[in-house]
């Protein structure tokens, strides 16, 4: 069965989840206020121009390297998509909305972009490596597209690639304690065809935005 949120189709199968976005996105945008990054002055130039719906974060000295395993318990690592727009999401494959959502939204900018779209690679690295097995991870990002690649990898390996990211999250046990959710970075980073850090992509920016952000960066010179 699926729903459609902002105008994209997801699967739903549980309760939307919204109560804590707020407070999430919140706690995003303070993480990498603290971490040093500034989002208005990385690239002013780029910020003057206005040239990308998405926060310009060109020569961020963050976010640089990515290498956790797969599904199959291959490392991959960011290198290997080179030539390619990467946009790379943190989440958890029990996320009932913002994550599904954000995922779905990629596979559509992929469609949207017709041919262009195969050089577009999704990314999901999940921050629940305790429920989320290698094959838990694999199959959820085969429902949502199935170019997509799942990484996840132990407690410190994705403690140490939320850092280097400057993602927060965090376990929010239940009223009655016996589960939990996850409060997490509502964005997502994309990257370059050379590889390069680019743009943090707000929560609900939208498709519109989304794609033409892509689009820009598909054509420029590599």
């Amino acid at each position: 069965m699926r729903s459609v949120v902002a105008g994209v189709p997801v699967p739903v199968g549980r309760p939307v989840w919204r109560r804590r976005f707020l407070s999430v996105a919140a706690a995003s945008l303070l993480a990498l206020s603290l971490s040093g990054c500034d989002l208005q002055s990385i690239n002013p130039v780029a910020q003057n121009e206005a040239r990308f719906n998405g926060v310009d974060i060109t020569g961020a000295e963050y976010a640089r390297a990515l290498s956790l395993p797969d599904g199959t318990g291959r490392v991959r690592s960011l290198e290997e998509f080179r030539g390619k727009v990467v946009i790379v999401l943190f989440g958890f494959t029990q996320c009932p909305d913002i994550c599904p959502t954000s995922m779905a939204e990629v596979s559509e900018v992929r469609k949207r972009l017709g041919p262009s779209g195969e050089n577009v690679q999704g990314v999901f690295v999940s921050i629940d490596p305790e429920r989320d097995t290698a094959e838990v991870v694999a199959e959820y990002v085969r429902s949502m597209d199935p170019s997509f690649v799942g990484l996840r990898g132990s407690v410190d390996q994705v403690t140490q690639a939320a850092k280097e990211f400057k993602v927060f999250f965090q376990k929010v046990p239940s009223q009655d304690g016996k589960s939990y959710t996850m409060d997490h970075t509502a964005g997502a980073y994309v990257f370059d065809r050379d590889g390069r850090v680019r743009l943090f992509v707000r929560y609900g920016m939208g498709l519109d935005a989304l794609t033409a952000d892509i689009r820009r960066l598909l054509e420029e010179k590599a």
